[in-house]
């Protein structure tokens, strides 16, 4: 009999012990899911960004040869330095 009593105990003790590890894995899974949305909502602002890399680029691209093409003109007027 007290073996059957220990025996009760082992396994009322391992049966808590999955009972706890499965409600740890549910945490991981969800906090999983939220990891995943937060990796979708970054890659989704990257590619927005990525545009507005562009664009700022293609600006100074523009301002750079505006003001050497000012810089050439004033070298080739007579009197300019």
């Amino acid at each position: 009999m007290n073996e059957t009593v220990s025996t009760a105990r082992e396994l009322a003790t391992h049966a808590a012990d999955i009972a706890h590890l499965q409600s740890d894995m549910d945490k991981m899974s969800a906090d999983m899911a939220e990891i995943k949305t937060m990796i979708a909502n970054i890659n989704t602002t990257l590619a927005e960004a990525k545009g507005g890399w562009k664009v700022l680029m293609m600006f100074g691209g523009a301002g750079g040869l505006v003001g050497a093409m000012v810089a050439q003109i004033i070298h080739a007027i007579p009197g300019g330095k």
